[in-house]
């Protein structure tokens, strides 16, 4: 996958700008952040106020080298240190006991800070010349589809951010791996591109899910990374007749699915983004955001395949839906119609 080039000067501009208290948007390997001075507790508010995200949600602070770790992190666990060997540079981020010089605004106000190292050629030269870390979250409006593209930063702020560094598309499409180092059992809080069993691998003991003493982390609101239109989720044998309701009325629906349709329709946008993960994956996002302008009433979403391959994506599929737009039952039309409401909304 062909990378943009950045130049020295535009690298320079950019470490100017956050040094001053400005925010830059940036490119990963997973998908474009929005960058602050994380020792600047003032520039990192401003990502809070462009983004329009509650203060309570934590950051994750991004560096160049682990060696840096201990500005940011209390004490790093033999279990936080095996799994940043095995995949730093990369799409991990670890929770781990903060240190105590780092900032609230970083944190939530909790005890912890969310740390990563992120691979991508223009992250790392960014974090390298600016020579400290990097608070970013994805760059768009909260809850909203995560940019891969420097377009999609574009086109959510405008003019409102004056500094995006053009990295090309992001080589995986979906936000990191969150794994929580703290007690004796470490914890995956959001499925990214490394698989849990990657994970195993290094951590054998390692378990998936939260519990209740589990840090707030980025991402794991029950809605987020969701287009404007609705979203619906809709088992694979039910897509062509769920789609075929709606555009009976005259209703443009847009379609996300493993494979093309059976038949053309005028009142269809349809998109086909294949059967391996790694493609859906990286295109997710650019595709939600096509399917999102094409003035449809709903867009349906066909499941993806049970199979931990695909646990990244249903996790961002199904918070991209509300609880009430997964159709995991399979009901009459006329059913369905009734739990999508009149109009066709829940």
């Amino acid at each position: 996958m062909a990378i943009a080039r950045i130049s020295q000067q535009e690298i320079q501009d950019a470490v100017e700008a956050l040094r001053a208290g400005d925010l830059v948007a940036f490119p990963t390997e997973t998908v474009y952040g929005l960058g602050a001075n994380a020792n600047n507790p003032e520039a990192v508010r401003k990502i809070f106020k462009l983004k329009r995200r509650p203060a309570n949600h934590p950051v994750i602070v991004h560096l160049d080298d682990p060696k840096y770790l201990q500005r940011w992190v209390l004490d790093m666990p033999p279990e936080a240190q095996a799994l940043a060997e095995a995949f730093w540079p990369g799409p991990l981020t670890l929770v781990m006991k903060r240190a105590p010089a780092v900032h609230d605004v970083i944190t939530g106000g909790q005890d912890t800070v969310a740390v990563r190292v992120p691979s991508h050629p223009v992250a790392q030269q960014l974090l390298n010349a600016f020579g400290g870390g990097i608070a970013a979250p994805s760059a768009n409006r909260f809850g909203h589809i995560s940019p891969t593209r420097v377009e999609h930063v574009r086109e959510e702020f405008g003019d409102e951010l004056k500094m995006v560094l053009d990295g090309g598309e992001c080589k995986v499409g979906l936000e990191s791996t969150i794994v929580c180092c703290l007690g004796t059992t470490p914890r995956l809080l959001r499925p990214g591109a490394i698989a849990l069993a990657q994970l195993r691998e290094v951590v054998p003991a390692l378990v998936s899910g939260a519990d209740p003493s589990t840090p707030r982390t980025p991402g794991s609101t029950a809605r987020h990374y969701s287009p404007e239109t609705t979203v619906n989720l809709v088992p694979s044998r039910r897509l062509e007749q769920v789609m075929a309701e709606f555009t009976s009325n005259r209703e443009k629906v847009a379609v996300l699915a493993l494979r093309p349709p059976g038949t053309a329709n005028r009142f269809m946008t349809w998109i086909n983004a294949g059967i391996r993960p790694d493609v859906y994956a990286r295109n997710l996002y650019a595709h939600l955001r096509t399917l999102d302008k094409a003035g449809a009433k709903i867009i349906l979403v066909e499941e993806v395949p049970d199979d931990e391959r695909w646990d990244a994506i249903r996790d961002r599929l199904r918070r991209a839906a509300t609880a009430e737009n997964v159709v995991t039952y399979d009901p009459d039309v006329a059913a369905l119609r009734a739990d999508l409401g009149e109009d066709g909304e829940p």
